[in-house]
């Protein structure tokens, strides 16, 4: 009898603008991209629920692992996000069958394109729907909301990173030639035209790798917790101008960035509806400045890469992603040629189960 097979890809994401704004129930502007990461599972034993083993491999590494189906261990590294999934998944409900799995995709690990957010949504769709296939009878309705906070479990519980819902949500609900803006407050995500007509969105690599969990990234969420606390309030997005500039360093700096940052993604949006690119850089620029300089989060590597795009004209530059390394976004007019070492992305279709 034939196993039980399903497939699911899951873009990477740019965040055009709005940084560390997610977990402060702000505002963002991200856009799903071409790559991405793919999952195929194959059930081991179907009919077994619950039972049996997961045998995992991440063809672009060479490495594999093995682990039992129900109560995966801790793991770290590729393997803290297959075991989480796992477990989560189970946890929620969803039916499940011993597996092999096998990862692969081109997004490069730390690189400020969501390569995390990407691998745990491919896991989650292959398995949810490898096990409805095989056990039809227990099979449950995936609702990409549910996914996308399941994954930020495995984020903040297995791979200790506590991020926010951006990176999932943009993975899940990308859609072609458009950016998603996004409401954390309410999670309403409204897709806004991203038409380029000749300009390019261009990604450099700084270099140095990023990893959430080890960067200074939940260090800045905590910080953002505290000036909540100090002022009373649930979220930064709360927060009036006169009420943070009474804030102590360096909070008073975390909340400016926080309230400029969504202040700067209404304006945008606005650009991009009047195909106002010229704008949008210089609000790309004032993105950058804001996360350097109130937020803390650039390095010296991406200070060279911001500057070399901006020297070989770009009209606006930034770090993408939650910093501390990673990649830098540019926006060339179409009569700029394009720099040496980078590469074009442009927004693509979000997540999606794979035909057979």
């Amino acid at each position: 009898m034939p196993r039980e097979r399903s497939s699911a890809f899951a873009p990477g994401r740019v965040n055009l603008i709005g940084e560390h704004t997610d977990y402060n129930q702000g505002l963002a502007l991200p856009f799903a991209i071409a790559e991405g990461v793919t999952v195929h599972a194959e059930a081991r034993a179907p009919g077994l629920a619950g039972q049996g083993r997961v045998e995992a491999h991440a063809c672009a590494l060479g490495e594999s692992d093995e682990f039992p189906l129900t109560d995966p261990p801790a793991a770290d590294g590729w393997r803290a996000f297959v075991c989480g999934v796992v477990a989560e998944l189970g946890r929620a409900g969803f039916p499940l069958v011993a597996a092999r799995l096998d990862i692969s995709g081109g997004l490069p690990f730390g690189g400020g394109l969501s390569s995390s957010a990407a691998l745990e949504v491919a896991l989650c769709l292959a398995l949810a729907d490898l096990g409805s296939r095989a056990l039809p009878a227990k099979a449950k309705v995936v609702e990409r909301l549910d996914i996308a906070r399941l994954c930020a479990r495995v984020e903040g519980d297995w791979v200790g990173a506590h991020t926010g819902l951006l990176d999932q949500l943009a993975s899940l609900y990308g859609a072609p030639d458009s950016a998603l803006c996004i409401d954390f407050s309410t999670l309403q995500i409204d897709p806004v035209p991203l038409r380029l007509d000749g300009w390019r969105l261009l990604l450099l690599d700084s270099g140095e790798r990023h990893v959430h969990a080890s960067s200074g990234y939940n260090d800045r969420r905590s910080e953002c917790a505290q000036a909540c606390r100090l002022l009373g309030i649930e979220s930064l997005r709360q927060a009036s101008a006169e009420a943070a500039d009474r804030l102590p360093e360096p909070l008073r700096r975390r909340a400016g960035h926080v309230r400029g940052e969504n202040e700067r993604v209404g304006l945008a949006v606005a650009a991009l509806r009047a195909d106002d690119l010229t704008a949008l850089g210089a609000l790309l620029n004032a993105s950058h400045e804001s996360l350097r300089d109130n937020y803390d989060v650039s390095t010296p590597a991406v200070e060279a890469a911001v500057d070399r795009l901006r020297g070989a004209g770009a009209s606006g530059a930034r770090l993408v992603g939650g910093g501390f390394g990673g990649s830098v976004l540019g926006l060339f007019a179409p009569e700029v040629p394009n720099p040496d070492g980078v590469r074009e992305v442009r927004p693509g279709a979000g997540a999606h189960l794979l035909t057979p």
